[in-house]
C-alpha cells in the first residue's frame, strides 16, 4: 500500500500525520509513505528525518477578504492542481491523508477527480478553510474534539482524538544530561511552534531577569525568527539555552520541563496533553487558537495569557506561581490529558484499513 500524506507551512498539520504513519508501519511494515509539503515550510526536515520521501507543489491560499493576492494565488492553485494530477498519476497512491494546510487542497481535489480515497483529520475546534474545502470530497473525516463532529457530514465523520507522536523518553537522566540539568532543578521549556513566535520570544527575554538564576530555560526560538537577542541573553544568563529547531531533541525538552510555554496550535496542545504537562499558552490574537484555549479554560486545563494585553513580567509571575505549586502543575497536566485524550494507534490503523477497501 502507498499512502500520500500532505500538509505544511507550519508543523501543525504535520505532527498527527507522522503519528499515523508510525502507527500503521508498526503493523504493516511494507506500507509506503510519501509526503507532499511546501517549499519553504519547517516540515521538510522533520519528514525526511522519518525517512519519508518529500515532494513539493506550488502552494496558494484562499482568503475570505478582498485582496490582490487572491488573483495571484488563483493561478498558483490552478498550477498546483495540474502538478497534483501529474504527481498522483505517477505515484498511483492507494490513499491520501491530510490534517490541513492549503498545500493539501489541490492535491485532494485532484485525488477526488481520480477517485483516490481520502481521509481528512480536523484538529482545531473550528474547522479551517482548507479542511472545509477538502471535506466534501473526503471519504473519511475524523476530529480531535468530539464537538467538532457537528461541523461535518455525520455519515462520514468520527471523533477519535488527535494522533500524536510517542514523545516519552526511556531515560530521563539522559534527557537532563543533554541540557546539563541536575536533579530537582526547575526547568521551563518555551516554544512558538515550527516557525517560532516573535511575541513569545520577546516575553521570555523580558521574564529572564525576574526568574531565579537556578532555573533552567530551554528556549526554542524558531528558525524563521531572529536569534540575535536570545543568543546575546544566553551569554548573560548561565542556565538559559537557545535553539532554532528541534527534531529528536523535542522529546528530551518535553521530558525535563516542569512548565511549558507555547502557542495554542492544536498539535502542540495535543503533545502536551499526551505527556500531562502543565502549560502556559499564548494564542495568536483573532485566530482559531483562541477557540482552542477557550475550550481549555472552560475546563481548567491550562493557564492562558493574552498576546495583546499581557507582558513578559506577567509571564514571569505566572511561571513563578506555578513553579511554587507542584500540586497545581500536576492538576493542570492531568486535566489537559483528560480533556484531550490522544487517538489510539488501533483507531489510526482501523481508519487506514477501512479506506484501503474503497
Amino acid at each position: 500500500m502507498k499512502i500520500v500524506l500532505s500538509g505544511g507551512g507550519t508543523l501543525g498539520p504535520v505532527v498527527p500525520l507522522l503519528a499515523i504513519a508510525g502507527a500503521y508501519q508498526k503493523v504493516n511494515p511494507d506500507a509506503q509513505f510519501v509526503w507532499v509539503g511546501t517549499k519553504d515550510g519547517p516540515e521538510k526536515e522533520l519528514v525526511e528525518k522519518m525517512q519519508i520521501p518529500f515532494y513539493t507543489i506550488t502552494a496558494g491560499k484562499f482568503r475570505r477578504y478582498l485582496s490582490f493576492w487572491n488573483i495571484v494565488d488563483f493561478f498558483r492553485i490552478l498550477a498546483a492542481f495540474v502538478q497534483s494530477v501529474v504527481f498522483l498519476y505517477h505515484e498511483k497512491p492507494d490513499l491520501l491523508i491530510s490534517a490541513g494546510g492549503f498545500v493539501s487542497v489541490p492535491l485532494h481535489w485532484a485525488g477526488w477527480l481520480m477517485r483516490i480515497p481520502s481521509w481528512v483529520h480536523q484538529q482545531d475546534i473550528r474547522p479551517g478553510l482548507a479542511n472545509k474545502l477538502m471535506a466534501r470530497g473526503a471519504n473519511q473525516i475524523t476530529t480531535a474534539i468530539q464537538d467538532s463532529v457537528n461541523f461535518f457530514d455525520k455519515n462520514k465523520t468520527e471523533w477519535i482524538g488527535n494522533p500524536t507522536r510517542n514523545l516519552k523518553v526511556a531515560d530521563i537522566q539522559a534527557s537532563k544530561k543533554r541540557f546539563g540539568i541536575e536533579d530537582d532543578e526547575p526547568v521551563i521549556f518555551a516554544l512558538g511552534g515550527g516557525t517560532g513566535s516573535a511575541h513569545i520570544n520577546k516575553m521570555v527575554l523580558e521574564a529572564l531577569s525576574v526568574w531565579p538564576d537556578s532555573w533552567h530555560v530551554i528556549h526554542l526560538v524558531g528558525r524563521e525568527r531572529s536569534s540575535k537577542l536570545p543568543e546575546y541573553a544566553a551569554g548573560l544568563f548561565k542556565n538559559y539555552q537557545v535553539y532554532k529547531f528541534f527534531t529528536e531533541e523535542m522529546k528530551d525538552a518535553y521530558a525535563v520541563a516542569d512548565i511549558v510555554i507555547a502557542r495554542a496550535g492544536f498539535g502542540t496542545i495535543t503533545e502536551l496533553a499526551s505527556l500531562s504537562k502543565a502549560a502556559v499558552l499564548l494564542p495568536i490574537s483573532d485566530s482559531h487558537q483562541e477557540d482552542n484555549v477557550k475550550y481549555l479554560v472552560d475546563r481548567d486545563a491550562a493557564v492562558i495569557l493574552e498576546e495583546v494585553a499581557d507582558t513578559g513580567l506577567k509571564l514571569a509571575q505566572v511561571a513563578k506561581d506555578l513553579m511554587a505549586d507542584s500540586e497545581q502543575r500536576k492538576k493542570l497536566g492531568q486535566k489537559l490529558r483528560e480533556v484531550l485524550p490522544p487517538a489510539t494507534e488501533e483507531d489510526m490503523v482501523r481508519m487506514v484499513d477501512r479506506l484501503a477497501m474503497y
